[in-house]
């Protein structure tokens, strides 16, 4: 029998592959004879939207898995040693780990053990034992199985602050090809009774007090990026499409890592972990720049410029709306500036209510313009390149991207 320390090491490496989670936007409260608070901690290892660390163990139930699709190194046929975690262990490794001081909230992932209702009441288990037997208030992310029952999604949902359903490829021709027993219609039909029974708490909220909560952080997903064929057009589309129709908190990218033996995938050598940079710069502007997927790109250009970040690409190829003048612009047509972000653009409207801003008062308000000199006039003077045009700003801003994408791969 295996010991709870090598289940341990097994189940947390089984999970690594699993970046959707973070804790932001639950504000779940402890009593007095409770255990933990979510509302005052953050979570180590991920970053919730306000920009704090955050600290939480994550690991998998189990790495048994029903399934045996080619991108998963817990498919069935991968040759791998085998571990499932039972539901006092789970409780006991959390309540031990958060009075350690090591975590302030759990993860927790699961391959499809026996079935998708199996594996959701195993997690259901879990949940309920933390909340009513241990009296845990921390933070707890769980996954919704694909296939599960809507009784059992709605009974999980009771006991956690954020739930995720994976969809794994961003086409339903992908799905089809590298994992044929699974179907696009399963996957999404959780995410739908997750966004129509939140917004139905939220309703019932409004007139009564005692409403219980259910799943105040929202539901988040998972892309794996480079299995499949789709252009980085049909994935951001995608992922615009959960925002707008699921009430999506967070779709989550996965640069595809060859770890299990396939032979539909095995010209695939490494990750494309640039491309997948590319795709999270493109999905942090269809969520707080405004920008709809088909400005970044089109059926013309589907995919991104691996030097350019997509911002930038987007401003050289609508040149023409450039440059701007800084004292004249609204906050929209500022936050389309390259190098400027919200907080810029804030402060750049707030102060030029007093006067007239000059390059001066700009550097002073901690505006950079090191991007964004290309883009702009102040006071109608312009300090881009003289006699500019797209092509060589273009050269100009990709050998300042080159050189950051290299500090990144240098830190990580």
């Amino acid at each position: 029998m295996t010991n709870l320390a090598e289940k341990l090491k097994i189940l947390t490496d089984a999970a690594k592959y699993d970046v959707s989670c973070s804790s932001s936007g639950s504000n779940r409260k402890n009593n007095i004879n409770g255990l933990g608070n979510t509302s005052v901690s953050g979570i180590c290892h991920s970053w919730s939207d306000d920009g704090r660390c955050i600290s939480l163990l994550k690991i998998l139930m189990t790495n048994n898995c029903i399934y045996d699709c080619d991108y998963c190194i817990n498919r069935f046929t991968n040759d791998i040693k085998r571990e499932i975690f039972s539901v006092d262990e789970i409780v006991n490794l959390t309540i031990n780990f958060y009075k350690r001081n090591y975590i302030e909230g759990l993860f927790l992932s699961s391959g499809i053990y026996k079935s998708p209702d199996y594996t959701m009441e195993l997690l259901i288990s879990i949940a309920k034992k933390l909340r009513e037997i241990e009296k845990f208030n921390g933070y707890i992310h769980m996954k919704a199985i694909p296939g599960s029952s809507k009784e059992l999604i709605h009974e999980l949902g009771k006991y956690i602050d954020r739930v995720s359903v994976n969809i794994e490829l961003p086409s339903e021709k992908s799905l089809k090809l590298y994992a044929p027993q699974k179907k696009y219609s399963n996957i999404l039909k959780p995410m739908n009774i997750i966004k129509d029974k939140i917004i139905e708490i939220a309703d019932d909220k409004k007139f009564f007090r005692n409403t219980p909560n259910f799943i105040n952080a929202g539901q988040t997903t998972q892309m794996i990026i480079g299995a499949g064929k789709e252009t980085d057009y049909e994935i951001i589309k995608k992922s615009e499409n959960l925002y707008n129709s699921l009430n999506m908190k967070r779709v989550y990218y996965s640069a595809f890592v060859p770890v299990s033996s396939s032979k539909l995938l095995a010209t695939i050598k490494e990750p494309p972990l640039r491309r997948e940079h590319r795709i999270y710069q493109a999905d942090f502007l269809l969520r707080f720049y405004n920008y709809k997927s088909y400005e970044i790109l089109n059926d013309n250009n589907p995919n991104f410029d691996m030097n350019l970040d997509p911002k930038a690409n987007w401003a050289l190829n609508n040149f023409h709306l450039f440059p701007i003048e800084i004292n004249k612009a609204s906050y929209y047509e500022l936050l389309r500036i390259p190098g400027l972000g919200p907080t810029s653009a804030k402060r750049i409207v707030s102060y030029r209510n007093l006067s007239n801003l000059t390059y001066d008062n700009l550097k002073k308000i901690g505006v950079v313009l090191k991007r964004a000199k290309y883009f702009i006039t102040v006071n109608g003077e312009y300090r881009g390149l003289k006699n500019e045009n797209n092509t060589r700003v273009r050269e100009m801003l990709s050998i300042s991207d080159r050189s950051n994408i290299q500090q990144l791969s240098y830190l990580s």
